[in-house]
């Protein structure tokens, strides 16, 4: 029997998982619940011999808006909630011997840039952006995005991604090599069907072992920056810049950021 689930909806048809993010009036921000249901179904993917590859995409205008600032004190704990639930989603996506392909239908900040770009494929709708929303609240990049962005990018880029939280449209991360391609917003779902559906047929072991060789091409360290994030989240956390900045974001207005 398929699982039930709260915040995301989970599909599978002809070996194809599609997996939609599911929180629609918050642009689909990750609240704990949506990270654990989330962690849970690419387990259920990566278990069932009948999948052969996932998609993952947005419910409505956003594809995942990030961390949900709303949480409470328990999203701040960041060393714990990176380590025992970002971090595993990141790797369970990395480590799914099976391909997974994002379909990014519109905005992906913060956390969701890490979460689109640790698909193995990126395909996004021309309306869709990607922002390194961390540093508006004080934070620092976390779940392995700043990994991908300097491979990807180069360090300068990636860095004036990072520090100025300047939004990187699709078109833009398409050229620079960052995602596969990029495709109307009314036809996004079809597009990320249909390559799901031909790597569905194609040899999975054969992929799965591919996509073993990719991550270890993308040199070792992986986990260790994973590590280093938590820590300096930790610390980002307790300044005053952050909490002016989840005060500024609850009210609607500019930060006014002291450095401290």
């Amino acid at each position: 029997m398929a699982a039930s689930y709260e915040t995301i909806l989970v599909a599978t048809a002809a070996g194809v998982t599609t997996i939609t993010l599911n929180r629609p009036d918050s642009l689909n921000a990750l609240n704990s619940a949506m990270r654990r249901e989330l962690l849970s179904a690419l387990k259920d993917a990566g278990r069932d011999a009948s999948v052969r590859a996932v998609v993952l995409t947005g419910q409505g205008r956003g594809f995942c808006s990030g961390a949900d600032l709303r949480g409470g004190a328990d999203e701040r704990a960041f060393r714990t909630v990176l380590r025992t639930e970002y971090n595993p989603l990141i790797t369970a996506i990395r480590d799914l011997p099976k391909p997974v392909i994002a379909a990014v239908n519109g905005v992906a900040a913060g956390a969701g840039v890490s979460l689109a770009l640790a698909c193995d494929l990126v395909y996004a709708s021309d309306e869709a952006r990607f922002i390194l929303a961390f540093i508006r609240i004080g934070l620092v990049p976390d779940s392995g995005v700043i990994r991908v962005l300097v491979r990807s990018l180069g360090r300068h880029r990636a860095m004036e991604l990072a520090v100025t939280g300047d939004p990187l449209s699709a078109s833009e991360a398409a050229d620079a090599g960052l995602i596969n391609g990029v495709v109307s917003a009314s036809e996004l779902a079809a597009e990320a069907a249909a390559v799901a559906q031909r790597l569905a047929v194609g040899p999975t072991q054969g992929i799965g072992f591919t996509k073993r060789l990719v991550n270890q091409a993308d040199g070792p360290g992986f986990d260790e920056g994973l590590g280093m994030e938590a820590a300096l989240q930790e610390l980002a956390g307790r300044t005053q810049d952050h909490a002016e900045g989840v005060a500024a974001f609850a009210e609607k207005r500019e930060p006014r950021f002291s450095g401290r």
